[in-house]
């Protein structure tokens, strides 16, 4: 009889790593990414072309990094077994967007697993088909071309990666939704919820003030 199938493994991949707690990733569902950017400080935003392929898509979860080589797929399939439940894979591709790098096969393989969802810095293919799924994919866009698989290329798996000037780190906090993406360091993340959670609940306050017919001017004295 044949063994469990093996993890990915090699010196470029790492698969022991410290995630956000999960009570942290459950209050941060709750609350919008344009939230948590602002509360903690206009930090952690993606690359804005960075959207999601169906507008309810929304991702949230601990971040497993992925710095994949240009036009190649390879290590997004091996990042998918090196996952636990409700991580999202946060996908760095250089300047090779135009590249399907994701599609119907790879969302039902990362839905199995439990996967929280997908932000690429890169494109996908299948758009119709992965909304059909619910898997939650956020990208650049769509792209039909097909990526390679190079078994004598380079990636990472869950390596510190940058995003211009962003760098996201394996086990930060992710939070996606129609606005864009926000990547919240895992030591800060309780801290930066709770954050966004008292500036939640002041804006519903003031929400009702100009329902109530006040005005912005004198509200942030403008």
């Amino acid at each position: 009889m044949s063994g469990a199938p093996k993890m990915p493994s090699g010196p470029t991949i790492r698969a022991d790593i410290d995630r956000v707690a999960p009570a942290v990733v459950e209050k941060a569902r709750r609350l919008s990414a344009a939230t948590l950017h602002e509360a903690a400080g206009r930090i952690g935003s993606m690359p804005s072309a960075i959207k999601p392929v169906a507008p309810s898509f929304r991702i949230c979860g601990p971040v497993v990094t992925v710095d994949s080589p240009g036009a190649d797929n390879l290590w997004l399939h091996r990042a998918i077994y090196v996952t636990q439940p409700g991580d999202v894979l946060v996908v760095h591709v250089g300047d090779a967007h135009e590249w399907g790098y994701w599609g119907e096969i790879m969302s039902v393989a990362a839905k199995a697993r439990g996967l929280g969802g997908l932000a690429i810095d890169g494109c996908v293919r299948d758009g119709a088909m992965l909304e059909q799924l619910g898997f939650p994919v956020f990208a650049r866009g769509l792209c039909i071309r097909g990526t390679g698989k190079d078994f004598d290329a380079r990636g990472w798996i869950n390596h510190p990666t940058l995003f211009g000037n962003l760098a996201v780190h394996p086990g930060d906090l992710v939070v996606g939704d129609a606005d864009g993406v926000v990547v919240l360091p895992r030591q800060r993340a309780a801290e930066l919820v709770h954050d966004a959670e008292q500036r939640e609940a002041k804006e519903a306050a003031i929400l009702q003030r100009l329902r109530a017919g006040e005005r912005t001017l004198e509200i942030y004295n403008f």
